[in-house]
């Protein structure tokens, strides 16, 4: 018979031990639930992390009684517990959320708390593995010879101000993406802005004061068109595997802000090299301004949203000078003019996947005849993710995210469900390769 997995707490050192007898519970949404949907051994570049001022929630294997920790004695000594979660690697979607409630301290800094316990074999975490993409694996990052990667770029572009921002977020944040361009492979990322016509709640460039700490420095010094163009243009021509590059990166503002430069930028690309794909990640808000870019030879786009219901759209994004029409007429848009189109999800277990969302999700994604919904699990402290959301959007129990995924994917024949963006090759009848 198979051990239902265990309670995980930490001590105020932040070491991680298994309760002697609870067994772990999740939490969907405003509801702490008992284990279920079978979790995964937490993967080799994964990690458990505590989470301070949250108190642990166990659930009694006898009475079936959900039990809050609040004190635990180890070694003789008496402490506080901290409720512990897991934090997974790119290719990975979350289920649920850690089992654990509020009771003092700060808002938790912005990563995707992930339910953990501790199962027969070692730790676990409830997540599916939705993209299974070797080329993003955390090995193929920060390699002994970055460093001298980064050095030998500035040498070929001297005092270009998107190598200065890529470099802060290659070497510091760690960011993949950014790494890709010095690595001159794959998808490479190309910031483009210091402005945002957003608020999100859950930026992770620009916090209000009682906020947490922002986990990057948004870049203050809007490149040209030119450095732009020539960054891109040298990573189309020599990058091989999944060759794209692509604007908006979690470093800067919103790229439409700056489109004219933008369009210039693809313009000149383009005049020198068909090769590649040109992608924007975006909040789509802009309709005119990505029209120009769709004129200058953008392909591609990934429209950024945490719901297709628009008071809880907006009560996460707190939009400036635009709202949710905005944003669906740029998808609508996006498939007049042929781009491929994948929507950056921000999944929330317990919000996502209520019944009314996942049906205004998968009415969307089958109206615009959308190529691909990228999972992206919300990095954001979940109690201040459940009061953005409470008594927002459209209601109903929550059906799970693997029912959610699994809809929206009857919902469109031939929808990529992932992690990480298809290069043009893959993008070929409905192709989908690991």
């Amino acid at each position: 018979m198979t051990q239902a997995p265990k309670l995980l707490f930490a001590d105020p050192k932040g070491r991680v031990m298994e309760h002697p007898y609870l067994l772990a519970t999740l939490r969907s949404g405003e509801e702490l639930v008992p284990p279920q949907d079978k979790p995964i051994a937490l993967p080799a570049a994964g990690r458990l992390v505590h989470l301070p001022g949250r108190l642990p929630v166990g659930l009694h294997p006898e009475t079936g009684e959900l039990e809050l920790v609040r004190e635990m004695k180890m070694e003789g000594k008496t402490f506080v517990p901290s409720a512990v979660g897991a934090l997974l690697p790119p290719g990975y979607t979350r289920t649920f959320l850690p089992g654990e409630v509020k009771a003092s301290g700060p808002v938790l800094p912005q990563w995707a708390y992930t339910a953990a316990a501790w199962g027969e074999d070692g730790p676990v975490a409830w997540a599916i593995h939705t993209d299974k993409r070797s080329h993003w694996d955390p090995e193929r990052y920060s390699t002994p010879e970055l460093k001298k990667l980064v050095d030998a770029h500035q040498a070929r572009f001297p005092g270009n101000r998107v190598l200065k921002q890529l470099t802060t977020c290659a070497m510091l944040y760690r960011c993949f993406t950014s790494q890709n361009i010095f690595y001159v492979r794959d998808e490479g990322a190309i910031p483009a802005s210091v402005m945002c016509n957003a608020r999100c709640v859950g930026c992770i460039s620009d916090q209000p004061a009682d906020g947490p700490p922002a986990s990057h420095e948004r870049m203050d010094d809007g490149p040209s068109a030119e450095e732009m163009g020539a960054i891109g243009l040298y990573h189309l021509e020599h990058a091989p595997g999944r060759t794209m590059v692509s604007f908006g990166q979690g470093c800067e503002g919103e790229p439409l802000t700056r489109w004219k430069f933008i369009a210039e930028s693809i313009r000149h690309m383009r005049a020198h090299t068909s090769r590649g794909s040109i992608n924007i990640n975006t909040n789509a808000s802009l309709t005119h301004g990505l029209e120009a870019l769709f004129d200058a030879g953008l392909d591609a786009i990934r429209v950024s949203l945490n719901s297709a219901v628009k008071d809880l759209y907006e009560a996460y994004y707190k939009p400036v000078k635009y709202g949710w029409e905005d944003v669906e007429a740029s998808i609508a848009l996006a498939r007049e003019r042929g781009a491929y189109l994948a929507l950056n999800l921000l999944l929330f277990p317990g919000v996502t996947d209520r019944e009314g969302e996942v049906q205004a999700l998968a009415k969307l994604v089958k109206k615009y005849k959308v190529d691909q919904v990228q999972t992206r699990s919300l990095c954001i402290d979940p109690i201040q993710y459940l009061e953005v959301a409470r008594d927002k959007g459209a209601g109903g129990e929550p059906v799970g995210i693997r029912e959610l995924l699994r809809r929206l994917k009857a919902a469109r024949p031939g929808l990529v469900i992932g992690n990480f963006a298809r290069g043009l090759d893959e993008r070929q009848g409905g192709r989908d390769r690991g």
